[in-house]
């Protein structure tokens, strides 16, 4: 592009992949399809509290804490700000990876400010759940990975971040402050604490493999763009679970919404231009907190074991069954609202084949009133009564479909009603777990 005697450089097209439910709604297969066009794939939130499975070819790969991206030759791979990492399972995850003949060391970009999680805060996330399972105070369903306290820390502006591992004696000044915080929480929930030195010369032996990837992320990141760079923002968890607009307490730690894709790389707002919300065709959670559209998964004759069944429905860090019920629409317009969606791509369509009827839930009663939005509150949303509209379903396959006039009448009847439910454009949908698997309505980076 020219102004007046000026070239002015090509940008990139940038897209953000959010989860617009509880999380597991498929993302890591849509980001793995979408780098097909991007030359870089970042992560801004979470931990290896994640949990992305891959099918490519038949083969199952699950990523944690490394972008999807990794499963493309010559992608380069970042892990942003707002990302909180366990560096010896980051290794350990690269490693596994190169066993399967990945090249990962070479385009992978940590940054420098992403907080460190230290085998302290592992074990007071376990305590912390024990103790709240012990007084039956029901618990908040965390992995047990030491996500949350990692990112009290951040907020409490005492954490142990990726640049510290270049400086041995800050590092070691800083640790010491730590440990004698988390074992005073450790010997107040009857824990044995943990000794400095082995938590010091573990951090040492992996810090120099991690600092050939430590890196400027943000700055990174606006290069590329200015370069013609299409970067892809990878989000985990769900919009459900995010800490500020999920149903609190029963979240993560970290802001899962698409804004979020700025504050946790440091590239600007104004350079995110497309935002795709994932959504599976029915519902699922784990862990714990209210979840209006549940069914019973144990009832062998009943929907939700069906959809439990059939979709495979086990967390891929926990291996915890997830709790599956309807698609929630009143959930999902809430989910729209708070990440202004582009399009959405609906996920796992193919386990619906077979059902006789297909119910979506377009609002609640609660308290005797109709409410056609997911509650903020918690509390409500767990008293909520939610009020379904009836579809007939399709014997017809549709797994592996990939155009779609392909599908069923009543497959594209339902899809059209979810469509008008919820104010938002339908641009793909998922019949497989694989990446060919796929009917493409709108391409985001086009």
């Amino acid at each position: 592009m020219q102004q007046g005697n000026t070239t002015i450089p090509s940008r990139g097209r940038n897209v953000v992949v959010v989860g617009t439910q509880w999380g597991d709604e498929g993302k890591g297969k849509v980001v793995d399809w979408l780098t097909d066009h991007a030359q870089g794939v970042v992560r801004f939130q979470g931990g290896h509290n994640a949990g992305h499975t891959l099918v490519i070819k038949g083969v199952k790969t699950a990523l944690q804490l490394i972008p999807s991206g990794v499963m493309r030759d010559g992608v380069h791979c970042y892990i942003g700000n707002g990302v909180v990492v366990d560096p010896t399972h980051l290794l350990s995850e690269i490693d596994r990876l190169e066993k399967i003949g990945l090249d990962v060391r070479s385009r992978l970009f940590v940054s420098e400010a992403c907080p460190l999680i230290m085998p302290f805060h592992v074990a007071v996330d376990k305590a912390r759940e024990a103790q709240r399972e012990e007084c039956g105070d029901g618990k908040i369903g965390t992995t047990g990975k030491g996500i949350g306290p990692a990112y009290e820390d951040k907020v409490a502006r005492r954490a142990l971040r990726v640049q510290d591992l270049k400086h041995p004696d800050r590092f070691a000044k800083k640790l010491r402050e730590l440990l004698e915080v988390h074992n005073a929480t450790l010997t107040r929930l009857k824990q044995p604490t943990l000794e400095f030195q082995p938590i010091f010369d573990q951090a040492m032996q992996v810090a120099e493999q991690i600092k050939p990837m430590m890196a400027d992320v943000g700055y990174a990141l606006h290069k590329a763009h200015q370069a013609g760079a299409k970067l892809l923002f990878e989000g985990a968890q769900g919009t459900l679970l995010d800490i500020d607009h999920g149903t609190y307490p029963f979240v993560t730690s970290s802001n899962c919404v698409a804004g979020n894709a700025a504050a946790g790389t440091g590239l600007g707002p104004g350079m995110l231009h497309y935002i795709l919300g994932i959504t599976k065709a029915y519902t699922t959670r784990v862990g714990s907190g209210p979840f209006p559209t549940e069914l019973d998964i144990l009832d062998e004759g009943g929907v939700g074991h069906h959809l439990s069944v059939v979709g495979q429905e086990r967390g891929t860090v926990t291996g915890r069954a997830r709790r599956c019920g309807w698609l929630d629409a009143a959930a999902l317009k809430r989910a729209i609202i708070i990440n202004g969606i582009s399009g959405l791509c609906i996920t796992k369509l193919d386990v619906l084949d077979g059902l006789s009827e297909i119910k979506v839930c377009i609002g609640y009663k609660l308290d005797g009133l109709n409410v056609d939005i997911l509650p903020s509150d918690a509390d409500d949303v767990a008293r909520c009564e939610p009020i379904y509209e009836t579809y007939p379903g399709w014997s017809e396959k549709t797994f592996g479909l990939t155009e779609w006039d392909q599908l069923p009448l009543n497959a594209r009847r339902y899809l059209e009603r979810v469509k008008e439910l919820i104010g938002a454009p339908i641009d793909m949908v998922s019949t497989g777990p694989d990446r060919d698997h796929t009917i493409l309505l709108r391409h985001p980076y086009r």
